[in-house]
């Protein structure tokens, strides 16, 4: 087996790296941001780790594709009064609405399988 070329890896640390604000495609902007090392999909889908601050609520959205997220820290509160914590992994189906609201922040590692769409 041959070397890595590093031209075929990318890694960041987490604790370190530089995350990349979210900006929906109308242009809102609430304040989370992404650190996602694939640049062949859009922006917050595929893997990549989600970091809200404290007392931002998400839009309302569906899912395009399954989502899959792990808490790393904080937590995390649904509309409808689930309240994740540091350790949950949490799987939501295809077409799936909701919102989520962090009190003191939060950092996840999600996997999204295609952009979502505002629900009003």
């Amino acid at each position: 087996m041959k070397p890595v070329d590093p031209s075929a890896r990318r890694i960041a640390n987490i604790h370190q790296a530089a995350f990349t604000p979210f900006v929906y495609p109308d242009g809102l902007a609430l304040g989370d941001a992404v650190l996602q090392l694939d640049d062949t999909v859009e922006l917050g889908t595929g893997f990549h780790v989600y970091r809200m601050p404290p007392g931002m609520t998400t839009r309302s959205h569906r899912h395009n594709g399954h989502e899959q997220f792990l808490i790393l820290e904080g937590e995390l509160h649904e509309n409808d009064g689930t309240i994740f914590r540091a350790g949950d992994l949490v799987f939501y189906r295809d077409g799936t609405e909701h919102n989520s609201f962090t009190p003191n922040g939060c950092l996840l590692a999600v996997h999204i399988a295609g952009p979502e769409f505002p629900v009003d």
